[in-house]
């Protein structure tokens, strides 16, 4: 068995039952028997006072997955090392580090992550870069590479890189993962934002551990910022398959949650900080 709780997403529930803090960004806490991994950290400090409240320690984490290199998911990293003060394996991908750009109208933001890997080093990042997938825990796997191969899903358009002559070009980010844990009832995608499309996670993930049937999702999709087409496709594969569950947050956007809700009904989570998942 393994048990999900949302550490930081977006927003936090009008039923919390805690004083939980919400920013845009995500983490979730997962536990599996003894051991406790975290895939993403948010953007800030955040991170370690909700899991203050869960009552974890970051020291009592085993490992720390990293999703991609936005500033959402890694920002609250360096808190918890220096909460640790204790070295801790972290996996990512090899091009997780770099400087990436999102553009509005003639605005252009740093969204990458906010410090260096020296600097992550000195606080104790033992940064494990996988591009092949690997078991990091028992039928728990990371990713590494997404293979892109599907047509529709052409990503954020609004996310860029600079490329050699200086100008903007869309970024494909190559070091986008995701986490799958094989259980008794088929494949659990646990995502950060599947910036390499919802249907290609989905296919890595049957890939990589041999199952043919979606148990559930957990995470983002970043379905909202996407082309209606690459959102309609999406919402018909996943439907397809028919999951248990699909709780969604972060990228996801509103509007794309409540077409989740108008599809899937009871089996539709909004995953919102403190939300718990178990299977």
């Amino acid at each position: 068995m393994i048990k999900v709780t949302v550490v930081v997403d977006n927003s936090v529930p009008i039923s919390a039952k805690k004083p939980f803090l919400g920013e845009h960004g995500l983490s979730l806490l997962l536990e599996m028997n003894s051991r406790k991994l975290l895939l993403d950290a948010g953007q800030s400090a955040i991170v370690v006072h909700n899991l203050s409240l869960l009552g974890v320690h970051p020291l009592q984490l085993d490992a720390i997955a990293i999703s991609h290199g936005h500033y959402d998911h890694t920002g609250g990293l360096p808190h918890i090392l220096r909460h640790r003060r204790k070295p801790i394996p972290i996996y990512a991908h090899t091009r997780i580090f770099g400087e990436r750009y999102s553009v509005s109208g003639e605005g252009r933001e740093h969204i990458g992550i906010p410090f260096t890997k020296e600097e992550s080093i000195s606080l104790g990042a033992e940064w494990q870069f996988k591009n092949e997938p690997v078991e990091i825990a028992p039928n728990l796997w990371f990713s590494g590479s997404m293979p892109r191969t599907t047509a529709f899903e052409k990503g954020d358009t609004k996310l860029v890189v600079c490329d050699k002559t200086g100008c903007d070009c869309q970024d494909e980010i190559p070091d986008d993962t995701a986490l799958y844990y094989a259980s008794d009832k088929g494949l659990v995608v646990i995502g950060g934002c599947s910036h390499s499309g919802l249907v290609n996670t989905l296919n890595r993930g049957f890939q990589i551990t041999g199952q043919t049937r979606l148990a559930g999702w957990i995470g983002g999709t970043h379905l909202g910022p996407v082309l209606p087409t690459q959102q309609e496709i999406s919402l018909t594969t996943l439907a397809q398959y028919s999951p248990d569950f699909v709780a969604a947050n972060h990228c996801t956007g509103f509007e794309m949650m409540a077409e989740l809700r108008a599809c899937f009904g009871k089996k539709f989570i909004p995953a919102f900080v403190g939300t718990v998942i178990e299977f």
